[in-house]
């Protein structure tokens, strides 16, 4: 059908008779019933085959036409009677070009294809179970076939042909063959037939426009008229179809190709010398110098075709056509024909689809919040995919923040409030990638927050301001002009004020209403003895919505001056001028805090001690012995936790107590042997004393070492027996009695009224 329908399109047979060949030839080799459709019996029979049709694969050979641009394209559909099943794709860019719809068994395509580098594709289907993913069908092997277009023009094998005839040749007389070649499909439709036109010469030439054979037209060819003579042939594809391509111009170019790129070369035949090729290109219509211009390759003699704006293939213009003027205005114009300057061509220019980044709606975005507000709107940004498909896009933020977040719609949401003291502006960069697209293209825009103001902070002292006054200074002086500054924005009409707080130690504050205030003294004359320095608090108030007041202190200080008023002397004040009440308050909080800590640890050290053993049940030995070594001052008699005092009062009562057991371990001491009568307390401890002074190899009882001194506090001084030297010291010990009934046990020990009571 094919072949036959491209004769009669030769012969140029209408399109009726061409549809009434095609239905004969169908009645011819088909069954009469597909003709006719009276056959009930066939009809029956088909009926029937159908019903006994085994489960499997069922689909159409698969094809699809090349030069594809929007994606994806519908291919074709693999189909099963299989429920459950899920389909899968396998083979030649499986999944990369091609990709199938697990659910319907849609195949789509998602890139160009090019019959010219590839034809054919070999796939494999393959129907798996949704759960197990165990294979319900066994694998089928299919092709996909790309079809052709015509998408090539036909291409001469040289670029230039030279030939001869000799002079007053007859009419008809062979001069030269050209041939040119179409890539496409020879049984497309005539994609790859090719007929020759003389556009140039045809007044002394003709050409077989199948056979490219070049013959004379007239049979007065003179040498000595006209020696050469140049002939441009074009050779056109698809002959009598509309859209057939010629060995013009044609050139593909992406739309994301960048201004000044050059998108393709224009070349001509110049049999001059190469000094004397000098080709000027112009466009015979200005319409499309908006987009390109052609410049000149010195070197080559080529026109560059640059690109002057931007292609979109989304837009008004997916293909220029343009008519390019060739010419050499060095052409001497006495020795040729004026028409023998000028060359006009055709150049096409076919914009091709690519897949583009997201595109947002404006080059940046500027927004504005309110500070200290959270879980708010600041505004949306939106962008769109450019190209055909129009995928939907994701936002997300780079580098993400905990502050600020975007949502998948373009929202931009503040996650926590804002201080525009800190920071009045947020930069932040949204991105939005495309879903679903193989390539992931992305692009990014600024977004530019500004934190508005709220009259959130109170006004205070533009410095710590130090004033000082002199002792005979007269009332109602101004001693110090004070302003105020704010952290907030400034706006029109911002004003402070100035008032004291309850009493003002002889000074005032007079509020200027220009945003600054006076001290002035109210009485006058101070005195340095009575008070050196004066605390005076002041209010400073905004008139902002809603208003804020802070309290500041001055110190003023009393300083000594001549009879000139001159400051002579004046102390050094502490650092307390303009302390706001919330600083006075965090600094006695911090007092407090650690007053408590210093508590809690005291506390935790007497419970500690009261933890400690108690020394008990030991002999009276060991108590005294405890007793000369102890190196705390003792509580008194009311003291009865760190040692017992009723082994004492046993000793001097003679009261006998249970003896311990003592370690038997080498003393480090000399062993004291203790008198015999039980309670003579004042017979032990002089023999004590006797032994520590007689004993010139051993160390003394009480050593520097083991007792050194009873306490620099102490007013009863150091009680150690160095000091004291023997029994003889003269120190009066009736003085024990006068301190009270703490030391009445002492004092019974060592007073002298009691002495009869001890025998030596």
């Amino acid at each position: 059908y094919v072949i036959f329908l491209d004769l009669l399109q030769i012969a140029g047979a209408p399109a009726m008779m061409k549809l009434l060949w095609l239905h004969l030839l169908v009645c011819i080799y088909a069954p009469l019933a597909l003709c006719t459709k009276e056959n009930p019996r066939l009809e029956r029979h088909q009926v029937m085959h159908h019903k006994r049709v085994k489960r499997g694969w069922i689909w159409k050979e698969m094809s699809t036409p090349e030069g594809q641009t929007r994606f994806p394209y519908r291919i074709g559909t693999l189909r099963s009677d299989r429920p459950n099943g899920k389909y899968v794709l396998q083979g030649e860019y499986a999944n990369t070009i091609f990709k199938v719809d697990e659910v319907s068994g849609d195949i789509h395509g998602w890139e160009t294809l090019d019959r010219e580098k590839k034809a054919t594709y070999n796939l494999t289907a393959l129907l798996v179970d949704k759960s197990t993913m165990k294979t319900l069908e066994p694998p089928e092997v299919f092709v996909i076939r790309v079809l052709d277009i015509n998408d090539n023009a036909p291409v001469f094998k040289q670029e230039s042909y030279n030939a001869s005839v000799p002079e007053m040749s007859k009419h008809g007389t062979l001069v030269t063959v050209v041939t040119a070649e179409d890539a496409d499909d020879p049984t497309m439709s005539g994609n790859a037939i090719v007929q020759y036109t003389i556009i140039q010469g045809q007044d002394k030439f003709s050409i077989d426009k199948d056979s490219g054979q070049i013959y004379t037209a007239v049979s007065n060819l003179d040498r000595e008229e006209q020696a050469t003579y140049e002939i441009i042939v074009q050779a056109r594809d698809s002959p009598g179809q509309i859209g057939g391509l010629s060995n013009k111009f044609t050139f593909d170019v992406p739309e994301d190709r960048r201004v000044g790129d050059v998108i393709g070369k224009l070349s001509v035949i110049d049999i001059d010398e190469p000094q004397n090729r000098n080709t000027k290109y112009s466009f015979l219509k200005q319409m499309f110098e908006a987009w390109f211009q052609i410049k000149p390759n010195p070197q080559t003699n080529e026109g560059l075709l640059t690109l002057k704006k931007p292609l979109n293939f989304e837009g008004d213009h997916k293909v220029f056509k343009m008519t390019v003027d060739a010419t050499d205005y060095s052409i001497d114009v006495g020795a040729a024909r004026p028409d023998k300057r000028k060359s006009l061509t055709e150049v096409v220019v076919n914009v091709l689809d690519v897949d583009e980044p997201p595109e947002f709606t404006k080059p940046f975005y500027l927004f504005q919040v309110k500070e200290n507000n959270k879980d708010i709107l600041a505004g949306t940004v939106t962008a769109r995919d450019p190209d055909v498909a129009q995928r939907s896009v994701k936002y997300f933020l780079k580098p993400e923040r905990d502050d600020i977040i975007i949502t998948k719609s373009g929202s931009i949401l503040i996650k926590k409030p804002f201080d525009r003291e800190a920071s009045e502006w947020h930069n932040i960069t949204v991105t939005a990638e495309e879903i679903d697209s193989p390539t992931k293209k992305s692009s990014s825009v600024m977004v530019y927050i500004q934190v508005l103001d709220l009259n959130d902070n109170a006004p205070e002292l533009t410095y710590p301001f130090t004033p000082t006054v002199c002792e005979n200074v007269v009332h109602e002086q101004v001693i110090l002009n004070i302003s105020a500054i704010d952290k907030d924005a400034p706006f029109p009409g911002m004003k402070f004020t100035f008032s004291s707080v309850g009493h003002e130690n002889n000074f005032t504050v007079k509020d200027n209403h220009d945003n600054t205030a006076s001290i002035k003294v109210k009485n006058g004359v101070f005195n340095r003895n009575e008070a050196k320095f004066y605390y005076l608090p002041i209010i400073i108030a905004d008139n902002g919505i809603p208003s804020q007041t802070s309290t500041n202190t001055l110190t003023i200080t009393v300083c000594k001056c001549n009879e000139k008023g001159e400051f002579t002397y004046c102390e050094e004040a502490g650092k307390l001028a303009a302390v706001s009440v919330s600083t006075i308050i965090i600094v006695l909080v911090a007092i407090l805090l650690i007053l408590l800590a210093v508590i809690l640890a005291v506390l935790f050290v007497r419970r500690m001690q009261s933890k400690s053993p108690l020394i008990l049940g030991k002999n009276p030995a060991e108590i005294h012995e405890q007793l000369v070594t102890y190196d705390e001052e003792g509580g008194g008699e009311m003291d009865t936790n760190s040692y017992d005092v009723s082994v004492l009062n046993s000793v001097r009562r003679n009261v006998a107590m249970p003896r311990y057991e003592i370690d038997t371990g080498p003393a480090l001491y000399a062993h004291v042997q203790k008198p015999t009568r039980t309670g003579d307390m004042f017979s032990m401890v002089e023999a004590k004393k006797d032994e520590a002074d007689n004993d010139g190899e051993g160390l003394p009882y009480d050593t520097l070492h083991i007792f050194g001194y009873e306490g620099s506090e102490s007013i009863v001084e150091s009680l150690s027996s160095l000091e004291s030297g023997s029994s003889d010291s003269e120190i009066d010990y009736d003085v024990l009695n006068e301190w009270g009934p703490r030391f009445k046990m002492l004092a019974d020990l060592y007073g002298l009224e009691h002495l009869e009571e001890f025998p030596y």
